[in-house]
């Protein structure tokens, strides 16, 4: 991704002369589709949606793509794709498109997207995927991404960017009031490996011990039953045991 020579946590009027922002590479652009096609119930797919696109030709409002994974060829409208640049800028795409990418089982915690804003002109919107551990439920999160007029961008007035390179860079490292840091791109078919989604573990909390209902008999026992064994766990047997052999002589009242 790089490394961003800059980064700004002042105010505003500290950056009348900012350079200008970088042009995003046309080397680093690809096409992605953006729905399955066709979308017809009982027919065969020759398209998945979030796959990386061959373009065959571009006729303008039309074009022949070939399928990264199911290498057949499609004659689709222009707008079932979006171009792509630095892996996590997207161009054509609406709030909801973005939610369908990266709610795909692909994407993990913190997979994000930058795409042009819907509302406001000139501005960009981050949307990123958060995961609630507790239900495992999926939910998308937007951000706006304002520009300034020398150029510079931000989410926060208080930390301003020259880029968006920069801001994806700082994100990375700091959720800095964000909902959660930035993790990875939105993942793409034929360019990323396949992730399986990651389940989430299931918690198990023991009961609370009351050391009144504990008895010597209890502690020292080498038959355990199941019920004993949920409260007394065999490393704090040991650890008691060891304690007791140490400190032994000593008057230690452990019937209740």
């Amino acid at each position: 991704m790089g490394t961003c020579p800059i980064r700004c946590r002042t105010n505003r009027t500290v950056l009348e002369n900012a350079p200008e922002p970088s042009t995003p590479s046309l080397q680093e652009s690809m096409t992605v589709s953006l729905c399955d096609y066709p979308s017809f119930e009982r027919t065969e797919l020759t398209m998945c949606v979030g796959e990386r696109l061959t373009i065959l030709s571009d006729d303008g409002d039309f074009m022949m793509v070939r399928s990264t994974t199911t290498s057949c060829d499609s004659y689709i409208p222009s707008n079932y794709t979006a171009k792509v640049t630095h892996r996590w800028l997207f161009t054509g795409i609406s709030r909801y498109k973005a939610e369908e990418l990266l709610l795909q089982p692909n994407n993990q915690n913190g997979a994000f997207l930058i795409r042009e804003s819907e509302t406001n002109k000139d501005c960009y919107s981050l949307s990123i995927l958060r995961r609630t551990n507790a239900s495992y439920l999926d939910c998308v999160k937007h951000y706006r991404i304002s520009q300034l007029q020398n150029g510079w961008v931000c989410i926060s007035q208080g930390v301003t960017f020259p880029s968006l390179q920069c801001l994806v860079e700082h994100y990375s490292e700091s959720a800095n009031g964000l909902c959660i840091r930035l993790t990875g791109p939105c993942f793409i078919h034929g360019v990323d490996n396949a992730r399986e989604a990651r389940p989430v573990p299931t918690a198990i909390r023991r009961p609370t011990v009351n050391w009144k209902d504990i008895s010597r008999s209890v502690i020292f026992r080498t038959k355990r039953t199941e019920s004993d064994n949920s409260l007394v766990s065999e490393g704090l047997r040991e650890a008691i045991t060891s304690y007791l052999q140490m400190t032994e002589g000593n008057d230690h009242s452990w019937d209740t």
